[in-house]
């Protein structure tokens, strides 16, 4: 593996990832802080933009080989990858949750395991078939030739050179399901991670590289300066931008792919609501809603943040959510018990507790939490408490936008119908939840719901099932074949029969 320094310099200083080659970065380097201590990780590299128009030319040189390489050869990159991930597992959740401030289960069981699970899928999924037969169509004599019979078949062709902007809170899941599928399919990548925790994505690019991957299939460049992930973008050499993050940066992505028709996958933004009807199992309920506090520490989109409680058991239900929340240890990610830890940054800590503020001011009732947590090992770190408000109503800016951390809030329906409504009273659309006893009436109503996906007294996914929005919260489908689907053109041939 040859993703360590040179000789003579400095063991933290990472360098960029580009044709098969670890490059210098024009930029300089700038650190990469650890959000539960403030301590620096290492510094990570500064990309120019020549160097990331570089880096996408290299891969634009890779595909044409790469594109045509045997589907059993890129699996077996694959699986190769995934082992040596498997391999060198207890070290890359060290630098996974140095960067992120994951808790160590979260750092090894859903951080880099499920990287190796998604490089396994898509070794099995490059072998997929891409070719399917249509029915032979039957032609009269015309103005189009003799009367005749004619074939089709569909052909699955890789997209071409795909920039892969990935998020800050899983430096590993994020990337691998983004990368793996793409390079099963037969596409080149450029990955631009984020720039709060780009180490494990090198760390992954070197996996790679021992595995196998040609020079130039896998590029990765990073920096704190907006102007690299524009760069990553606006490259005559990509084809599609595959980007999860934020709505308000996936429409600015968006725009610059219009001008020149690339492809897009957006995994954005979400205000995830929770439907829990009279009937519900809340004991089920509120451990469902409980991991918006504790998982990534609120920091994942798919979070069922906004409950919608029907009124007969709202009050119920907000004193148990309170109950959970007191048996949460917030503290050092690595100290064993801590269920919440730090958020990713000192800027984004604040904006979260300027949310909570704004629902003071708004009229929300601060049920639990509110305050910056205080106590040993917490004065150093970008802590939040878990916080719950009630006494919210839907237009409300605290029930409308993402915030983004382990913040719940919760609104009161009476009816259905109503219930409905206010589930479907967002700009978000990404994952929706249900809880009722009435297990026929919680189909029907996650039916009508404008949502990409919807758990049904449930919270788990189902790893072959699309994922992805509607509405605000994205633009297409991945995971399972869906995302080799995601990462590919759709060719039609057709022949006289």
């Amino acid at each position: 593996m040859s993703g360590g320094p040179p000789e003579g310099q400095r063991a933290q200083e990472q360098r960029l990832f580009i044709g098969g080659e670890w490059v210098e970065p024009a930029g300089g380097h700038y650190e990469v802080i650890n959000p539960a201590t403030e301590g620096v990780v290492g510094l990570a590299p500064e990309a120019s933009r020549e160097q990331v128009h570089a880096a996408a030319g290299a891969a634009r040189e890779a595909f044409a080989t790469w594109s045509r390489t045997a589907p059993e050869e890129r699996a077996t990159v694959l699986d190769r990858a995934a082992s040596i991930m498997r391999r060198d597992l207890g070290a890359y959740a060290e630098l996974a949750q140095a960067e992120s401030g994951a808790t160590t289960g979260t750092a090894r069981g859903m951080q880099v395991a499920v990287s190796v699970a998604r490089f396994q899928r898509y070794a099995k999924g490059a072998l997929e078939p891409v070719e399917a037969g249509l029915p032979p169509q039957i032609n009269e004599a015309g103005p189009m030739g003799k009367a005749g019979v004619v074939g089709a078949l569909t052909v699955r062709q890789p997209v071409g050179v795909v920039t892969c902007i990935t998020s800050y809170n899983n430096p590993w899941a994020n990337p691998a399901g983004k990368v793996a599928p793409a390079l099963a399919m037969g596409n080149t990548v450029l990955v631009k991670p984020a720039p709060q925790d780009p180490l494990s994505v090198y760390r992954m690019a070197a996996a790679l590289e021992e595995a196998g991957a040609p020079p130039g299939v896998v590029n990765v460049v990073s920096g704190a300066r907006p102007e690299v992930g524009e760069a990553a973008v606006d490259s005559g050499d990509v084809d599609m931008v595959s980007f999860t993050g934020s709505t308000a940066v996936g429409q600015r992505i968006a725009e610059v792919c219009g001008r020149d028709m690339r492809r897009q996958l957006m995994e954005l933004g979400g205000k995830g609501a929770a439907l829990v009807f009279e009937d519900a199992d809340l004991d089920a309920a509120v451990a469902g809603i409980g991991t918006t506090f504790s998982f990534y520490s609120g920091q994942i989109c798919t979070a069922p943040t906004r409950v919608i409680a029907h009124r007969a058991i709202h009050d119920a239900l907000v004193e148990k959510l309170t109950g959970y929340i007191g048996f949460m240890k917030v503290g050092d990610p690595r100290e064993k018990g801590t269920i919440v830890g730090p958020v990713i940054s000192a800027a984004h800590r604040d904006r979260i507790e300027s949310y909570v503020e704004l629902g003071r001011k708004e009229g929300a009732r601060v049920v639990a939490g509110g305050e910056r947590p205080a106590g040993p090992g917490l004065d150093r770190g970008f802590y939040v408490a878990p916080t719950l408000l009630a006494d919210c109503t839907n237009d409300m800016r605290v029930v409308r936008e993402e915030i983004f951390g382990p913040v719940v809030v919760v609104v009161p329906f009476d009816d259905e119908e109503e219930g409905i409504a206010l589930a479907n009273d967002s700009d978000y659309g990404l994952l929706d939840y249900v809880w009722s006893g009435d297990v026929a009436r919680a189909f029907r109503v996650a039916r009508r719901l404008r949502a990409g996906g919807v758990g049904v007294n449930t919270i788990a996914r189902n790893m072959e099932a699309p994922f992805g929005g509607f509405k605000k919260s994205g633009v297409g489908r991945d995971v399972g074949s869906y995302a080799l689907h995601a990462y590919s053109e759709l060719q039609s041939i057709v022949w006289p029969g």
